[in-house]
C-alpha cells in the first residue's frame, strides 16, 4: 500500500461524534453501497452482517458468514462480524492488576475472560450517530465504570466507511473519561472469499506479514514468549494454501502474529495479510496500525445454521483480527493496552478487495 493520500488522512482524522444520538436503544439494519460493493450492518454489536464483492467475472457474492436476522445474532456464540471489546481476545485467570489494584472479571471461557466477558461490546446496542448510504456509518457506545469488571467510564466510536471504489475502512476510537483502563478493540468478521455458502477455506492462499507469534498454553493464554515462525506450521511469510500446513495443527489456527514493521510508515500502518481464492479470483488485502493479528480458521464452527439456511462447518471461514497482543494486561513485556484519561485509543483497519 502506498503512502496514504491527504484525503485518506483527513478521513482517518475525523473527530468523535457524540451527542447526535439517533434512535437510542433501537436495533436496526443499515446499508452502505459504493459501486458494486454493498455492506449490511446492525447496531447490535456494531456488526457486519454481509459484504457483497464481485469476482473476476463481475459476479457478486456475500463473503461474510452470518445470519439473516438480527435476533439470531443475539444468540450467537461465535461472534460473527461483531465489534469486540472492551478487551478482545483472552485475559488469563479473568483478572489483572492496574495501579496496584486487582480487578476481577467474569470468566466466560473456562477460567478466563474472552472478548470482553459474557456481555462484551458484541452483545450491546450501539447508537447510530451518522449514516450516509454511499459513504459511512458511525456507531457509538458508552461503557460504564465496572461494566464486565473493567474500571472507568469509556466512550467508544466505530466508523465503517467506503473509500475510493474498493476499500473498506474500519475506524475504532475510545476515550477513557475518569480512570485508566485496558482497551483492545477488534473486528471479528468471518471471511470466505468464494462466498459464505461455498464450503471451507482450506484452498485459500494466505500471506501473513508476521515473522513471530505469541505462543499459547492449552487454554490459549499466551506464555509471554515471542517466537519466530520460520520452520513451523505458522510460517506464511510467503503465500501458501491454508491446507498446506493445517494438518500439523490438530485444532487449526488460532494464534496471534506479531505484525512486522515496514519502514518509515510502520507507526501508522502496517501491511498485515493478503488472502486469495483461486476459484473466484477474489483477493483481500489488509492493513492496520495494530501490533498484532489473530489468525483463526473457524475451528469451533459446528453445524451453525447461517444465512439462507446454509450450515457452516469447521474451517468454513477465516478471521484476521488486528489487535493488541492477547492477555497483555498480564504480560509487561507485551505492548501495553492501558489507556489513561486524556489519551485516545485509535485502531484503524483498511481492507482492499480486488479480483484477478
Amino acid at each position: 500500500m502506498s503512502k496514504p493520500s491527504l484525503a485518506f488522512c483527513i478521513l482517518l482524522g475525523l473527530v468523535f461524534l457524540f451527542g447526535v444520538d439517533a434512535e437510542s436503544g433501537k436495533v436496526g439494519i443499515y446499508e452502505l453501497r459504493r459501486g458494486q460493493f454493498q455492506i449490511k450492518l446492525t447496531n447490535y454489536g456494531a456488526t457486519i452482517m454481509s459484504l457483497m464483492v464481485p469476482d473476476r467475472h463481475g459476479k457478486l457474492a456475500d463473503i461474510v458468514l452470518g445470519f439473516d436476522s438480527v435476533d439470531s445474532y443475539k444468540n450467537d456464540t461465535v461472534y460473527f462480524g461483531a465489534l469486540i471489546g472492551r478487551v478482545a481476545n483472552r485475559i488469563g485467570g479473568a483478572h489483572f492488576t492496574l495501579n496496584g489494584k486487582t480487578y476481577r472479571l467474569p470468566a466466560n471461557d473456562g477460567n478466563n475472560t474472552l472478548h470482553g466477558g459474557p456481555k462484551g461490546f458484541s452483545e450491546v446496542i450501539w447508537n447510530v450517530t451518522s449514516h450516509k448510504v454511499d459513504s459511512h456509518i458511525t456507531f457509538t457506545y458508552v461503557s460504564s465504570d465496572k461494566e464486565q469488571g473493567f474500571p472507568g467510564k469509556l466512550k467508544v466510536v466505530v466508523t465503517y466507511m467506503f473509500f475510493q471504489t474498493n476499500k473498506l475502512i474500519v475506524k475504532m476510537k475510545a476515550k477513557p473519561i475518569d480512570k485508566a483502563t485496558p482497551v483492545n478493540l477488534a473486528q471479528h468478521s468471518y471471511w470466505n472469499l468464494r462466498g459464505h455458502d461455498s464450503g471451507d477455506i482450506l484452498s485459500h492462499t494466505i500471506q501473513l506479514f508476521g515473522s513471530q507469534i505469541t505462543p499459547v498454553n492449552e487454554e490459549l493464554i499466551p506464555t509471554g514468549e515471542i517466537k519466530p515462525v520460520k520452520g513451523t506450521p505458522y510460517d506464511f511469510l510467503k503465500p501458501k494454501e491454508i491446507a498446506s500446513q493445517i494438518h500439523k495443527l490438530p485444532n487449526g489456527y488460532d494464534i496471534n502474529y506479531v505484525v512486522d514493521e515496514n519502514g518509515n510508515n510502520s507507526k501508522h500502518f502496517r501491511r498485515v495479510a493478503v488472502v486469495k481464492d483461486s476459484v473466484s479470483g477474489r483477493k483481500m488485502e489488509l492493513w492496520s496500525n495494530q501490533p498484532g493479528v489473530q489468525f483463526y480458521t473457524g475451528n469451533m464452527l459446528k453445524d451453525v445454521k447461517g444465512k439462507g439456511g446454509f450450515i457452516y462447518h469447521r474451517f468454513g471461514a477465516l478471521c484476521l483480527e488486528t489487535q493488541g497482543f492477547p492477555d497483555s494486561v498480564n504480560h509487561p513485556n507485551f505492548p501495553s493496552q492501558i489507556v489513561y484519561p486524556g489519551q485516545i485509543y485509535k485502531h484503524f483497519m483498511v481492507y482492499r478487495f480486488t479480483a484477478e
